[in-house]
């Protein structure tokens, strides 16, 4: 017997093994990566929710009421709104009704209606707080409808943490979805699925 014949049957078993064994690598890779794609699309995907329907909102009128807040200060020369003095209510009651007002309305509107996208797994005390400061100056400004002034402000004080809170939490989206935006695996697969459409 020719001892050739016996290594090539062994070369061949060798090379089959050897062509199952990198074809379950090759597939076993293909369905890792595509399952990693898959979580990092879907984290993707809840941090711009996040993002565009609470966080980013809510970050742009709290943004936007604390620069007009401040300009009210400057243009009445103080540096906080308490006590408002008399000669200051017209002025207030202005500032209330057409700015402050509107913008807390807006973020209440946020708060209540978007609550399930908040990062926490507990509703934040400080959101629970800003809601019930509106609600106590929906019943101030239902007084001043009525030409009642003796109240001026919320009987419930604005949470000094809510606007730490809001631009952590826009800051910190925004960082992650930068780095989902641009890790490797993901600029691969956008390269893949760009590449399958054309």
């Amino acid at each position: 017997m020719d001892p050739s014949s016996f290594l090539l049957p062994n070369s061949l078993q060798n090379a089959a093994v050897l062509t199952v064994v990198l074809a379950f690598a090759g597939y076993l890779t293909t369905f890792l990566s595509a399952r990693m794609l898959a979580r990092r699309k879907d984290k993707l995907e809840l941090v711009n929710r996040r993002l565009n329907e609470f966080y980013g909102p809510l970050y742009v009128a709290s943004q936007a009421g604390n620069i007009a807040y401040r300009s009210l200060l400057k243009k009445q020369g103080k540096t906080q709104s308490f006590p408002i003095l008399d000669d200051e209510m017209k002025e207030w009651v202005l500032w209330m009704t057409t700015i402050f007002m509107p913008l807390n309305d807006v973020r209440e509107k946020i708060i209540i209606e978007k609550a399930y996208l908040i990062v926490e797994e507990q509703m934040p005390h400080c959101l629970l707080d800003f809601v019930t400061h509106v609600v106590g100056y929906k019943a101030v400004l239902a007084k001043w409808a009525r030409d009642d002034y003796s109240e001026r402000r919320s009987t419930i004080g604005w949470p000094p943490e809510f606007d730490v809170y809001v631009e952590r939490s826009y800051a910190a989206l925004k960082a992650e979805q930068t780095r989902l935006l641009h890790s490797a695996p993901w600029r691969l697969y956008h390269r893949l699925v760009n590449r399958k459409g054309r």
